[in-house]
């Protein structure tokens, strides 16, 4: 490798480009989610993607997440300019799927803004790809690395545990808008079956983060279905009953780790 590829400002570079693509993702996502005089994302797209639209849509509460989210993928863009991080090699391959999770974001609310539902299912699968590959990226980084574990490793795991909630009801919306119809409580009850396999293999391999925001996400659509004109008691009580067994599988499985451990 020449000397010119191992200069300061070859580590520089990129950093400031991902904290470039941190802001302008954050401006669109605004935009997108309504600000600056648009429609707000639960009316946008026909109101597919509304709370009440689905049986498998969260409650408008739930994406308060995204503040937490918004806030740590912002943290992480200005921490990930310091020397050590510029250097560390695990950033320099993290940060361009970093940036891409986040232009995907607001590709996604400018989709919805813009009324095409089916593309929004494309560009949520195309982010939730991209975060899984951060999650095979930063397996290796434990909660001794401190600062590097909350922003690239916590962050991004609440980030891919909400984006998985919400892949579902992008499903779902799609499928609405497409006339399909589809047993409201057993497709449901397949769905949130899916969604609690993936949280134990979550669990399994140790990423504890994406189930805090996986629980949170289900729990919602719960609260959602006991209230409100999509009134859904078995919905509501089949997501509860899962956001219940993705904590108890993984409870489990942390106690048999330790006890293995011991």
């Amino acid at each position: 490798m020449s000397m010119a590829l191992q200069s300061p400002k070859s580590h520089l570079v990129p950093a400031v480009a991902t904290l470039a693509a941190a802001l302008l993702a954050l401006v669109l996502a605004a935009g997108g989610s309504g600000a600056f005089g648009l429609t707000p994302v639960a009316s946008a797209a026909g109101g597919y993607l509304s709370s009440t639209a689905t049986p498998l849509a969260p409650a408008n509460a739930a994406f308060g997440i995204w503040s937490v989210i918004y806030l740590g993928l912002l943290a992480y863009a200005v921490w990930q300019l310091g020397r050590r991080a510029r250097r560390d090699a695990l950033q320099q391959r993290l940060r361009p799927w970093a940036a891409a999770s986040m232009l995907l974001n607001a590709a996604w609310l400018w989709a919805a803004q813009l009324g095409s539902l089916p593309a929004t299912l494309v560009v949520m699968i195309l982010l939730l790809a991209v975060l899984c590959r951060i999650l095979v990226l930063t397996e290796g980084v434990t909660p001794r690395a401190g600062a590097e574990w909350v922003l690239s490793v916590a962050v991004f795991g609440l980030y891919l545990g909400w984006i998985c909630v919400a892949t579902v009801a992008n499903v779902a919306a799609v499928l609405t808008w497409a006339g399909v119809a589809w047993p409201e409580v057993p497709a449901s009850v397949a769905v949130l079956a899916v969604v609690v396999l993936i949280g134990w293999a979550l669990a399994r391999r140790g990423a504890w983060a994406p189930l805090v925001s996986m629980v949170w996400g289900v729990a919602w659509i719960a609260v959602a279905r006991w209230q409100g004109p999509r009134y859904s008691g078995d919905v509501a009580l089949v997501a509860l009953l899962a956001a219940i067994a993705v904590v108890l599988g993984a409870a489990l499985l942390l106690v048999r780790r330790r006890t293995v451990r011991a």
